[in-house]
Order: structure tokens, then C-alpha cells, then sequence
């Protein structure tokens, strides 16, 4: 590839999920968080393996571009890009609108698309579209296939965990299924969509530098944001309540992966 990649992520925030979560039926009939706009937040960790990732391969491919298009509420995602924006290069799209887990994916994937549409040096025949496989609230794996259909990217990758670009242009891509197994395909090039799962990097360090070069062209992205037309419009919730089924989570130290993985077997067995 000499060219580069042109890298769109779709990625947002969610509530710190070290909080205690409590949905509740909000006073308009629309279900939300118990004090939702007071909750800290962090970027949805799918969203962050998917951006990672994305300013990787962009790190090893000269000529390549990463975007981060974000819907959630501007002054949040002000707070969020503080820490975020010192840890890889990207060019922040901000969507000033909900980013409630109740919002109908649908309406997100609409508001996307039509940004990601609307990046004027974006060269679509060049076009990786990352994501996360799911997220962390506000959809069941659905929203990323949306946004990859209204953009006609017919090749379309989910639960992945490695993206190897090769020396004839092809990419080779690892998908997680059953068993613990990969399912390894091949595909001729940009543009496809891969919705990530835990990919294979650690969360980068902070770095000043890169964050003082993003924080030129995030704040004015922050201040232009265009107002997103999100909701759950045409959606009925019935009821909403955490899931009665919980296992406390235990800290320890020097447990080994087979023993975790029979504990939790034992646990969903019980």
C-alpha cells in the first residue's frame, strides 16, 4: 500500500462502567440512567480497541489518516477528549447529541453516515471503517453494518481481533467464532467495514505532545459541532431493569487463565 489508508472510527462515550448503573423509565416514556448526565465517562472500550488499532496501522502505513467520528453530548466529549486526545493521532467529527444506550441504532447509524459522507478529503476507495463489534450501551452489535450499508461497503468484518495489511494491498483479517477459534479471510483492499473486538494492543500512554497537535483541530471540531437528530423515535420499551442474574467481581492477583475460565464456566452452570 503506498498510498495509505483513510481510516474512519465510529466510537463515543459511556458511563464509567465502575459506576452503579440504574436504568429507570425517564418522565417522556424514554428509559435512561438514574442521574445519567452526572455520571463520569469514558470512551466505549470496543470504540477504543477499534481507534487503537486504527492509529497503528495508520503509524505503519505512510500516507494514512485517521478520523474519529463521535455522537454524544458536546460538553461531555469536551471532558472526554482531555484524556483521550493524548493518546493517538486522530481528527475528531463531533455530533452534538445523545449518547444514551436507549437511543435507536438506527438513528445513530443515520447521523453517522451522513458525516462520515461529508468529509470533503475523505477518498472513499480508500476507506477503512472501524468500529466497535458492539457497544457498551447503546446498541446489540447493529449499528456499525447500518453505517457500512449506507456507505455501500459490501465487505463487512465483525468480533475482530487483527487486521494485517499486505505487501500486495490485500488485507488479512482474523474474526473471533465458536470455540475460541478465528475465522481467517482475505479480502483485495479498502473500502470494508471491521467492527473490533479486543484487537491485540494495550491502551497507548498518554503523550503531550500528541495531544497538544490533536488539540488544534479538536477544539474547533468541539465548537462547529452540528446538532444530531438521534432518538428512539417509533421504539417502545416495556420495562427496563439490570439483569437479575450477577456475579460479584473478585480482585486477585496470580490467577492462571484456565482457572478463571473454569471458575466463570462453573459460575454460568450454577
Amino acid at each position: 500500500m503506498t498510498t495509505g489508508f483513510h481510516i474512519v472510527v465510529c466510537g463515543s462515550l459511556v458511563p464509567d462502567p465502575l459506576q452503579t448503573l440504574q436504568p429507570m423509565m425517564g418522565a417522556s416514556g424514554t428509559p435512561e440512567l438514574k442521574s445519567e448526565m452526572m455520571l463520569p465517562s469514558v470512551l466505549d472500550p470496543w470504540a477504543g480497541h477499534a481507534l487503537y488499532e486504527a492509529a497503528n496501522l495508520a503509524k505503519n502505513t505512510p500516507g494514512s489518516k485517521v478520523w474519529l467520528v463521535s455522537v454524544g453530548p458536546k460538553a461531555r466529549l469536551q471532558q472526554l477528549m482531555m484524556t483521550l486526545a493524548q493518546k493517538v493521532p486522530f481528527e475528531l467529527v463531533a455530533l452534538d447529541g445523545s449518547a444514551s444506550g436507549f437511543i435507536d441504532a438506527g438513528s445513530v447509524a443515520n447521523v453517522m453516515s451522513d458525516a462520515i459522507e461529508g468529509l470533503t478529503d475523505l477518498d472513499r476507495s480508500r476507506l477503512l471503517l472501524f468500529g466497535g463489534c458492539a457497544s457498551a450501551s447503546r446498541d446489540a452489535g447493529a449499528t456499525m453494518q447500518m453505517v457500512g450499508e449506507r456507505l455501500s461497503i459490501q465487505d463487512q468484518f465483525l468480533s475482530v481481533d487483527q487486521l494485517t495489511a499486505q505487501a500486495d494491498g490485500s488485507l488479512k483479517i482474523l474474526e473471533r467464532i465458536e470455540g475460541g477459534q478465528y475465522l481467517e479471510s482475505v479480502c483485495e483492499g479498502p473500502p470494508v467495514m471491521v467492527g473490533w473486538a479486543t484487537g491485540t494492543l494495550p491502551e497507548p500512554k498518554n503523550n503531550p505532545q500528541v495531544g497538544m497537535m490533536n488539540m488544534r483541530t479538536i477544539m474547533p471540531a468541539l465548537q462547529k459541532a452540528q446538532p444530531a437528530a438521534v432518538s428512539a423515535d417509533g421504539v417502545v420499551f416495556a420495562n427496563v431493569e439490570v439483569p437479575q442474574q450477577r456475579r460479584d467481581t473478585r480482585i486477585v492477583k496470580d490467577v492462571s487463565a484456565d482457572e478463571i475460565a473454569r471458575e466463570l464456566v462453573e459460575w454460568i452452570k450454577s
